[in-house]
């Protein structure tokens, strides 16, 4: 069974920086492509950035280009979302989550993901 767990969330001011991190468990995070998404109250799951299997490939969405950052280290079975230059829009639950897929291309709706974590919260205050 696959686990997904996020941690890293939490309060910061606008400029900051948080790096959130997602711990897989049952499989390996190397045959997963990986996403990472973020929703606000009311509103739908919004793509934020993601991974293809092979770390080879990355999407990010316009929103976030150039001050996210998503990496993954296989020893530790884990992805990181580095968020940098925080702004108060970023603010919203972030989720992630994983497919087994061993396609080039990124994963980039959420409906194409198999695996969900149960999101952790990030607060940027202005």
């Amino acid at each position: 069974q696959v686990r997904l767990v996020e941690s890293g969330g939490g309060l910061v001011q606008a400029g900051g920086s948080l790096r959130l991190s997602c711990a897989a468990s049952g499989r390996t995070v190397s045959s997963f492509s990986m996403g990472w998404f973020r929703q606000d109250p009311g509103k739908e799951r919004e793509f934020v950035g993601g991974i293809s299997w092979n770390g080879g490939n990355t999407d990010y969405a316009d929103s976030v280009k150039g001050r996210f950052t998503i990496s993954a280290d296989n020893a530790k079975n884990t992805v990181y979302l580095q968020m940098n230059s925080l702004k108060p829009e970023d603010t919203a639950v972030y989720y992630c989550a994983a497919v087994i897929n061993f396609g080039t291309r990124v994963v980039v709706t959420a409906r194409g993901y198999a695996y969900w974590g149960q999101g952790t919260q990030v607060t940027v205050s202005s």
